[in-house]
């Protein structure tokens, strides 16, 4: 009887955490040329988007002109933000000229219209437990 009971609990664990996995895609559109990596993270705290904890997944992809698709999986529902820069010349930082300006493309998920880094909450969005899509709009 134990045996059945223990047996019962651990397929009921794993048939919840199966279903509390979801996947997000993340299409990044106005990539403007073919060359370097787009890097993209994926957040789920304030404190994770600013640098205090680690990002629940990472990506890097070759660039393509025009949009580029990232795929994320087995993410539990939640509230994330996203955010990705265009690694042109591969140094690895989001290079800008002499007075601060990028000078390579960056995005942050729900696209905010503001003049520095969005905070978490600007470009946060809710995952559910089926699969999500989203698009951004790199600068």
């Amino acid at each position: 009887m134990k045996s059945i009971l223990a047996c019962t609990l651990t397929a009921g664990m794993l048939a919840s955490g199966f279903a509390l996995a979801t996947d997000l895609t993340v299409k990044v559109n106005d990539v403007r040329t073919p060359k370097g990596k787009l890097l993209m993270a994926v957040f789920d705290s304030a404190a994770a988007w600013d640098g205090k904890a680690e990002a629940v997944a990472k990506q890097a992809l070759d660039a393509s002109a025009g949009a580029v698709d990232f795929r994320f999986t087995g993410l539990a529902p939640g509230r994330y933000a996203v955010s990705v820069m265009h690694d042109e010349n591969g140094n690895g930082k989001l290079d800008s000229n002499f007075i601060g300006m990028p000078t390579e493309g960056y995005g942050f998920s729900n696209d905010p219209q503001v003049m520095r880094k969005a905070t978490f909450d600007e470009a946060a969005f809710a995952v559910g437990a089926d699969s999500a899509t989203i698009e951004l709009h790199l600068r």
